[in-house]
């Protein structure tokens, strides 16, 4: 005899009951660690609160310079809770001072003791444990400062075991509130179970096709069964046109939704359906307003792909269902740029489309702009290379400090050209793959001094200063050699052209809860208004006198604005009314 089937009451008791049984534990988990962790905080914080105050009587004393430790005996008399114990350890784990004990010099080393070493990493550390020197049990508590460790204890006895204790007031009340959500559960439970059972009556009747009586009493039932007969019911009563124009509405959702144009045309050409982004297209193309799809065969930009069209809707052509005839043509108009694609069918209706394609187009043209000027740029540095080899190897007899001169040459135009495809790689890696840099929280203040220092040596020879006015607490998230770049070409523009004396200042001006916001700027010379708007272009160069050979590959400031944009950033330029150009940019804290 199989397990008689539970009914849906049954389960859905079941289910809600196990719900909430694991809704409560989880509750009651987390109060009681919530309410532990509550109490701990507070004995931490006074604890906390002692070394504080212990710290600001020592450096108000100068304990430590005068080392005449027995003066924080003070401290027992001043500290309101009378059974705590103040220790005082060096960095090397020499107790200076100990409350507790009197001859505290003689004490063991305390830098492997649980709480120290957890202070020594993390600024704080806190430790139940019995204490050697004292014979007693202790709740310790650690706090780093700059060259020593201030340690805070009291008894772990019963007073503080109790006041660590959790109170049982909530498990009461959580028992009290699951026998009230039973009763809740079974009410509920017993009428959904009526409830399903008088629905599957009903479906089965209406299954059957009997007439159904408003008043009749539902019997017991199963939630399969519902299903099942409402499926048969609904199924009997869909017709085929129900269907069809159901089909019909999702056909056009989907083409409204499109992000093409689309149209369909009878061998007439005349329109069966057409979407908005059609009409919005053709619209463009033709400059003139409200024109319909039909007009399509009357605009001259699309005469060539109609031709294509007619060609194939003659009486005399069969078109091969394997093989439909395409045809596509490209269509600029007020700088955006369309493709338009057309496919006829076996019965001759065929369909346009039109798609904007100019933001691939532009980034065609770009990249081959950009191919051009890289070509150029490439040109100056191979020829010097290959003129003064040639000159060497032309010149067999050339005196030896020709030859170096020549070679020594030859080798910083190979420096340039290795800098300017450098450059190029790291401005395409930002611009097409930047989501694979690693980004983590960076402190900007150690990495615009690493920068610096690495360039120290330049700067020295042009006599230039360098301020930074940046808090050692802006921690940006981004990446460390993007965020490195940014300052190393800024400086070197100023090494580069601000000319000798100048001085550079790197300054963080404001702060919100999104962004950091800094500024660059230096004492040169600045460049011309007209100028401006264009210096982030690659390769762009302001002036006669900014030529390749004052250095840099013309990338530097590109690079700069492609990784601030990275870090969701935004920079803009303009030069100060005193002199100089300064760059004012935000980078995104996280």
């Amino acid at each position: 005899m199989g397990l008689q089937r539970r009914t849906y009451k049954q389960r859905i008791f079941i289910y809600f009951f196990a719900a909430f049984s694991f809704f409560m534990v989880a509750i009651l988990a987390f109060q009681f660690n919530r309410e532990k962790r509550y109490r701990t905080d507070q004995l931490e914080n006074t604890l906390d609160n002692i070394a504080g105050f212990t710290n600001r009587y020592i450096e108000h004393y100068d304990v430590m310079e005068e080392q005449n430790f027995a003066r924080l005996d003070t401290i027992r008399y001043l500290i309101p809770e009378s059974n705590t114990r103040v220790t005082v350890i060096d960095t090397k784990g020499d107790v200076l001072y100990d409350s507790y004990v009197s001859d505290y010099s003689q004490m063991e080393n305390h830098l492997s003791r649980p709480e120290v070493q957890k202070a020594f990493y993390s600024e704080t550390g806190s430790n139940i444990r019995y204490s050697e020197t004292t014979g007693q049990d202790f709740y310790y508590f650690a706090r780093y400062y700059d060259g020593y460790f201030v340690r805070c204890a009291v008894e772990y006895n019963i007073e503080i075991k109790n006041f660590l204790k959790t109170e049982r007031v909530f498990i009461f009340f959580m028992i009290a509130l699951f026998v009230i959500m039973w009763g809740l559960l079974s009410l509920v439970t017993n009428r959904l179970g009526e409830f399903v059972n008088k629905l599957r009556d009903f479906a089965v009747r209406a299954g059957r096709h009997e007439n159904i009586d408003p008043s009749l009493t539902f019997a017991d039932s199963e939630f399969g069964d519902i299903r099942r007969q409402i499926v048969h019911i609904y199924n009997d009563l869909r017709q085929a046109k129900e269907d069809l124009t159901a089909e019909k509405e999702r056909l056009f959702n989907h083409l409204n939704a499109l992000n093409e144009g689309i149209a369909f045309f009878l061998p007439n050409k005349e329109k069966i359906l057409a979407n908005s982004h059609f009409i919005q297209y053709i619209n463009l193309i033709s400059d003139r307003s409200s024109v319909s799809a039909d007009m399509l065969f009357e605009i001259e930009d699309f005469k060539p792909l109609v031709l294509q069209i007619d060609k194939c809707l003659g009486d005399d052509d069969v078109i091969n269902t394997k093989d439909l005839p395409q045809f596509s043509i490209t269509i600029s108009r007020n700088e955006k740029y369309f493709r338009v694609q057309s496919i006829v069918f076996p019965d001759k209706s065929f369909e346009v489309l039109i798609s904007d394609i100019t933001k691939p187009e532009k980034r065609r043209l770009l990249k081959q702009q950009l191919t051009s000027n890289i070509a150029h740029e490439l040109k100056t540095p191979l020829a010097s290379v290959k003129g003064y080899l040639e000159t060497i190897l032309n010149n067999k007899n050339l005196p030896k400090d020709k030859l170096e001169y020549f070679i020594q040459r030859a080798f910083s135009q190979s420096e340039r050209l290795n800098e300017l495809l450098n450059d190029i790689s790291l401005l395409n890696n930002i611009e097409d793959a930047g989501d694979l840099f690693e980004f983590k929280y960076t402190h900007l203040r150690p990495l615009i001094n690493d920068v610096i220092e690495n360039l120290e040596s330049r700067l020295n020879e042009r006599n230039m200063l360098v301020q930074v006015s940046v808090s050692d607490e802006v921690n940006v998230y981004g990446n460390d050699s993007l965020l490195a770049s940014i300052f190393q070409n800024f400086i070197e523009n100023s090494i580069n052209y601000a000319g000798e004396n100048a001085e550079i200042q790197i300054k963080q001006y404001l702060e919100d809860e999104k962004f950091y916001y800094l500024s660059y700027s230096d004492t040169g010379k600045g460049i011309p208004e007209e100028h401006l708007p264009r210096i982030f272009e690659r390769f762009y160069r302001a002036d006669e006198g900014r030529t390749r050979g004052s250095g840099g590959t013309g990338l530097g400031l590109s690079i700069v604005k492609n990784a601030v944009q990275l870090h969701k950033g935004e920079i803009s330029v303009r030069n100060k009314p005193e002199g100089g150009l300064e760059f004012l940019f935000s980078l995104a804290k996280g």
